[in-house]
């Protein structure tokens, strides 16, 4: 609904200008652009924002635009992990051990700045010919208007609105965690568009990804009914059995294995599975009690919580490797194919690939640091 306010067209012209005709600086300035968006909105959808902007530049640098598509998802996954509420690893993790948002930027976030950080390096060896793109652009540039900048303004203040409660949520009088946060805004959000009348409001829910939301509780019901055959149990007595009670190998085995599935598969789905199979571990480790097994325990060890923090990078990079690895990778390969450019799994590879097995190994370090620091 913003998007018809014009504001996207109006960043894509000061996105331009701010390049300077410079491959090398669009490249770093798809990265500064993209990271704060998909730490507080989903990342296909910041990715579908985004889009129309990066081809406009591409197009004016006169530079193919799958590359700077394929680094935006990548981006866009990573940051991710820049807040609790950025990519559903991380908020899956984060809700069942009871992590705050607070507790979640002073522990985790971090680590996602540095997997955000660890693809500019990258970016002059992926992508050599458009970083070392320079063209003059036209002195003149049309100038874009804003329309509606009253709307514009109330769905900010709605978007600020949602950045404020989950900072202080949980400490108010009357404790709101992030899901109620999410509803109070989308409430919000649909007042706000119902009083300007910019869009029937119905129209907006029928742009509500159903598809998506229905998928998601079928993943979870058929998670549930896995537990129930057990395997996932004697999985976690087959690591207690190869480990023992020594948790850092058992993280290290959760970001490689879980960044690894991640890239084949949903990340919802593997993350949901291996919590459970992990926390049978600590159970058998008798590393927590067994009453960690049911819903709502969150008095979890600190030696612990560097486990938990490996699924989250596992879950969280590990599907920037391939173009099926997340769902904002499907979507911007599918812009690519709308504007005529098809793009293979083996071109997505060859950027995603190293970016990934970069970010795995920053996190696979970042994990081992906080588990000398939580002892």
């Amino acid at each position: 609904v913003i998007g018809k306010t014009g504001i996207f067209d109006w960043i894509g012209e000061a996105f331009l200008r701010a390049t300077g005709g410079s491959g090398r600086r669009f490249l770093l300035l798809i990265v500064a652009l993209v990271a704060p968006v998909c730490a507080v909105l989903p990342n296909a959808t910041a990715v579908i924002l985004v889009a129309p902007v990066i081809v406009g530049v591409c197009l004016a640098l006169k530079v193919d635009f799958v590359g700077p598509l394929i680094i935006t998802a990548i981006v866009s996954n990573a940051a991710g992990m820049l807040t609790l509420v950025g990519d559903p690893a991380t908020f899956l993790v984060g809700s069942a051990i009871g992590l705050s948002f607070i507790d979640y930027l002073r522990m985790v976030s971090l680590g996602g700045l540095l997997a955000v950080l660890a693809v500019v390096p990258l970016l002059p060896l992926l992508l050599p010919k458009i970083w070392a793109t320079r063209v003059t652009l036209p002195d003149e540039r049309p100038q874009i208007a804003i329309e509606q900048p009253a709307f514009l303004a109330l769905s900010l203040l709605v978007l600020l609105t949602m950045v404020i409660l989950f900072l202080v949520g949980e400490y108010l009088p009357t404790r709101i965690v992030p899901p109620q946060v999410a509803i109070i805004v989308a409430a919000l959000a649909l007042l706000v568009v119902y009083g300007v009348r910019v869009e029937p409001v119905g129209a907006v829910i029928r742009d509500v990804d159903w598809k998506t939301l229905v998928f998601l509780g079928a993943i979870f019901t058929l998670v549930r009914a896995f537990i129930k055959t057990e395997l996932l149990q004697g999985l976690s007595i087959q690591i207690y059995q190869w480990f023992g009670a020594d948790l850092l190998p058992v993280a290290f085995l959760s970001l490689a294995g879980i960044g690894i599935l991640s890239s084949l598969l949903a990340n919802i789905p593997v993350v949901a599975a291996a919590l459970v199979m992990i926390t049978g571990y600590l159970v058998a480790a008798q590393a927590v009690p067994e009453i960690a097994l049911a819903p709502g325990f969150v008095s979890w060890p600190n030696a612990t919580l560097p486990v938990f923090v490996a699924m989250m990078f596992g879950g969280t990079l590990g599907g920037n490797a391939t173009l099926i690895g997340a769902s904002a990778n499907v979507v911007a390969v599918g812009i690519c194919a709308s504007r005529g450019r098809h793009v293979s799994f083996v071109q997505f590879l060859r950027i995603g690939l190293p970016i990934a097995a970069v970010q795995l190994s920053i996190g696979a370090l970042y994990v081992w640091v906080l588990a000398s620091i939580l002892g």
